[in-house]
């Protein structure tokens, strides 16, 4: 009786234990076909450069094409939902920028739900926002800026490359933070923006790093950069922070897959993602952008998402924004 339980236990534990042996084979054969890796904007912008660049480092450290997908719309949220939908067995990718977490709130009735629906992956890069102004406003610093603001209520108008973009909500948060008022005026993209700032038609933009030539050239200011410290590509230049203590908009990119994508595949992505964010080549291209590592373990992904998620949100709510 008692040979008959053990050999009845062994089978047991044999049974539970094949699945995920067979999960881990999986993952070592992975991937055995191309893998897409979808983006929710158009080809030639930061996301799709930040996609071919950590593509072309899986492509290579993992024998199979990995095909950038440009899925643009709705604020991208139309390649989140494409990858909600898809098979988990990794090989259909996400690239998650800010905005998917921005979408979450400003967006009524998703099909989905980006923290549940979405399986972290990796972080790949945070880029700095930079606070520009036109030349002629009279302020060289955040504090005489806000000063200035102070002064002339109402008066300054603040650019974006849309409503609900992330410019746009880095200036509504310096605004609640700064105690001060801005005329917001949305433009259907960042470079519009950049150029009615250079312009005069508009005072202040919380742009990106492209606009470093037009810095040079002196056709506009920089004051200060949104990260939380200084960036190591401007050195010299000031954080919001230290004026505004926690004050903190940059924008950031990272991979995800469809929720119940088996752990073993997250990981093994994880683990070569995080090999080319130490690769020198990549580290380079992404200090082009302006940008910082974000090497972490899914879970350090994931608590990004959930603090961005909160944050916007919560900017969102109490700014009454809605999408064009």
């Amino acid at each position: 009786m008692k040979l008959q339980r053990r050999r009845f236990l062994r089978l047991v534990g044999g049974a539970a234990a094949f699945p995920a042996a067979s999960r881990i084979a999986k993952a070592q054969d992975y991937p055995s076909r191309p893998v897409r890796l979808i983006s929710g904007f158009a080809a030639g912008g930061a996301p799709d450069v930040v996609a071919r660049l950590i593509g072309q480092w899986l492509a290579e450290r993992l024998g199979k094409q990995f095909i950038i997908e440009n899925r643009s719309g709705a604020g991208g949220n139309i390649a989140v939902e494409a990858v909600v939908n898809a098979p988990a067995d990794g090989y259909t990718l996400l690239l998650i920028p800010t905005a998917a977490a921005i979408n979450t709130t400003l967006y009524d009735n998703l099909n989905f739900n980006l923290v549940r629906d979405i399986a972290p992956v990796a972080g790949i890069v945070r880029v700095p926002n930079l606070m520009l102004v036109n030349p002629l406003v009279p302020a060289r610093t955040v504090p005489e800026f806000i000063a200035y603001a102070k002064a002339n209520p109402g008066k300054i108008s603040m650019a974006s490359a849309g409503i609900g973009s992330g410019p746009h909500l880095g200036g509504e948060l310096f605004k609640r933070m700064a105690g001060i008022e801005m005329v917001h005026v949305p433009y259907r993209g960042a470079l519009p923006a950049l150029t009615d700032l250079i312009g005069g038609h508009v005072q202040v933009l919380f742009g990106n790093t492209a606009s470093n030539e037009y810095i040079r050239a002196g056709k506009v200011r920089v004051l200060a950069v949104t990260t939380m410290t200084r960036s190591e590509t401007l050195p010299d230049v000031p954080a919001v922070a230290e004026f505004l203590p926690g004050y903190e908009a940059s924008s950031w990119f990272g991979v995800g897959a469809p929720r119940n994508t088996p752990p073993e595949i997250i990981n093994r992505l994880n683990q070569e993602i995080n090999a080319g964010l130490a690769d020198p080549r990549i580290k380079a291209r992404l200090a082009d952008l302006g940008g910082t590592v974000l090497v972490g373990s899914p879970a350090d992904f994931a608590r990004l998402i959930a603090d961005e998620t909160a944050k916007w949100g919560e900017v969102i709510k109490l700014t009454g924004i809605k999408p064009e």
